[in-house]
């Protein structure tokens, strides 16, 4: 079976909004509903768990009833970090087997063609994560002293990150590092090769409000 943990865990900082960017609307509607739908269109079946700060639950579980969204999720608090938050997420799912994918609820931009072959990677490798090739030109600053990069041997990493819940669940066992920045990261350092597999590139992660209007912009792109 398919499983899915949204991690929504937004206050709205960088936002400059009162609101966490996930509430924030696209196209009439929150950006996290048009995340969720994009997964029910992936597999009607999936199991859904949205996990984000417990100071906003409440005002999603009354948000959710009034669009009448008709996508069955199980809402949940995140915790201090990603780490913390996905273990929560990890918990109330009680299958053994199969594949959970973990994707930030700003990102509802993800294709289909990117969402299937995630899952089918997990499932074969144990753990795969879209990425897509740098464009832009990079250097590497140590004080005031900078060095241009070879970007063709940089990915920039996406989500969803997927893998088998029995490889996530045992590298989950390990205690928090700073340095786990993506749950990638986590299996990585718990000995488990991660697959590469390609990603879209219109998949942002809405951060900015620059971002909600390039958003706005693919949507409506999409639609067309």
């Amino acid at each position: 079976m398919n499983h899915a943990i949204i991690v929504a865990g937004g206050t709205g900082t960088r936002m400059q909004q009162h609101l966490p960017k996930q509430f924030l609307e696209l196209q009439g509607k929150p950006v996290l509903a048009h995340t969720l739908r994009l997964f029910q269109q992936f597999d009607s079946r999936i199991n859904i768990v949205v996990v984000m700060h417990h100071a906003f639950v409440n005002y999603w579980n009354d948000l959710r009833e009034t669009l009448d969204l008709g996508i069955q999720h199980t809402v949940v608090p995140g915790g201090q970090e990603r780490f913390h938050s996905v273990m929560a997420g990890l918990d109330t799912i009680a299958d053994s087997d199969g594949v959970v994918g973990i994707h930030d609820a700003v990102r509802p931009l993800v294709s289909q063609h990117t969402l299937r072959n995630c899952y089918e990677a997990a499932s074969i490798s144990g753990a795969a994560i879209p990425v897509v090739t740098v464009h832009e030109s990079l250097r590497q600053v140590t004080g005031s002293v900078s060095v241009a990069l070879n970007r063709s041997v940089f990915r920039m990493v996406q989500t969803p990150q997927c893998f088998r819940l029995s490889v996530i669940r045992h590298a989950f066992h390990q205690d928090y590092r700073p340095e786990f920045t993506d749950d990638a990261s986590v299996v990585e350092a718990a000995g488990h090769d991660i697959q590469l597999v390609e990603g879209n590139r219109e998949n942002i992660k809405i951060t900015t409000p620059e971002d909600l209007i390039i958003a706005e912009a693919l949507i409506q792109h999409r639609m067309i």
